[in-house]
């Protein structure tokens, strides 16, 4: 699969995630084997003594995640003082620039090359000829169809999956009976289906809950869309419970179409929430106006993983961490569990990230 990202705003990106090339009917396999992002292992017993060269790349780069994604990368890289630099690559959305930036980087003696996987599957051949260089190849986050050892030497993925049974869970729970919709991405993206499939095997056990559309609603993962999208499903159910969507632009953009029709908003599940919608969500339970909402996040810190991963394929070290990664709660407002709001932090911020505050503000300051 590959996202026109001139169509997609760059986070988007992000969500084409993990289950984004689970093709075929069912849910995936690999969707067992997953960890919380916050029980990893200890990089101290992986850092060997070979000097390190680490490069990272983004088909798109630029937006608040990644640059937080980048920070965590070399946070967690400075535990190992035999890695001697740490690289960001921004490919800007253009997948001949990103498949050649690899290429170069090959070139110029990186032992280490962790690809975010913007392109999906697209871009096989120029991680299979980094690969077959002898260069540790780690493309991440989407779980791709090629084989490890052959196509690339490792290729950790975020579990999806795991995500949208957590949500159906959360439903059974809260609302036990109730009227739900899915929001998706563009039409016919895989990511979202696998979302879809698996938040409706989750709802088997819930036999009150009901889905008012069998297919995922289209957002194109773009607010004005998303808002128009839900205005439409408003004028269309009399009665919506509960909405889950694969990304929190889009639930923000739910959030605002429900109140801009003048009605309560209904419980929110989502997956990467925002500062924006973290800050909104509080000024509401201060007033008493707060919706039901969960959140999965600390996608950021993922890179941790695959760093840890690749340094241990480079430096012949032992790593057992798991290939899937899970995203933590981290809005549960059923349990108290309260995000954090930084006004003075980027609207599209990630605040569930594992950096220390200081240097996660610092970087906001840059």
């Amino acid at each position: 699969m590959q996202i026109a990202l001139s169509h997609v705003p760059s986070r988007a990106a992000l969500l084409a995630g993990a289950a984004a090339l689970a093709l075929g009917a069912g849910l995936p396999a690999w969707a067992q084997d997953s960890t919380p992002v916050t029980k990893g292992a200890d990089i101290a017993t992986m850092c060997g003594t070979k000097p390190t060269k680490v490069a990272l790349i983004d088909g798109y780069g630029s937006d608040t995640w990644r640059k937080i994604t980048v920070a965590e990368l070399r946070d967690e890289a400075s535990k190992c003082k035999n890695v001697v630099e740490v690289r960001h690559v921004d490919a800007g959305g253009d997948q001949q620039k990103y498949n050649s930036d690899i290429n170069s980087l090959v070139a110029q003696g990186y032992n280490i090359i962790i690809a975010f996987t913007d392109f999906g599957a697209a871009p096989m051949p120029a991680y299979r000829k980094a690969h077959k260089s002898g260069a540790v190849m780690v493309p991440w986050f989407n779980n791709l169809p090629g084989k490890i050892g052959q196509d690339y030497a490792d290729n950790p993925y975020q579990d999806s999956v795991f995500v949208a049974r957590q949500w159906a869970d959360w439903y059974g729970k809260i609302l036990k009976q109730g009227n739900l919709v899915v929001l998706g991405g563009p039409p016919g993206v895989d990511s979202s289906r696998v979302f879809l499939d698996a938040f409706k095997d989750g709802l088997k056990r819930y036999p009150g809950l009901k889905l008012l559309d069998q297919n995922y609603i289209v957002t194109n993962w773009n607010p004005a869309d998303g808002q128009k999208a839900v205005a439409g499903l408003i004028a269309k159910y009399p009665k919506i419970d509960g909405i889950a969507s694969d990304y929190g632009v889009t639930t923000l953009a739910a959030i605002k179409a429900f109140e801009q029709a003048g009605l309560p908003v209904p419980a929110m599940a989502t997956i990467a929430s925002s500062n924006e919608m973290n800050c909104k969500y509080l000024a509401q339970k201060k007033d008493g106006k707060a919706w039901k909402y969960v959140s999965y996040d600390g996608t950021t810190a993922d890179i941790r993983f695959v760093l840890r991963r690749a340094l241990a394929k480079f430096q012949g070290t032992k790593n057992s961490e798991t290939r899937g990664i899970q995203p933590i709660v981290y809005v549960d407002s059923e349990t108290g569990m309260d995000p954090k709001c930084d006004p003075a932090a980027p609207p599209d911020a990630d605040l569930s990230s594992l950096l220390p505050s200081d240097k996660l503000n610092a970087l906001f300051k840059k």
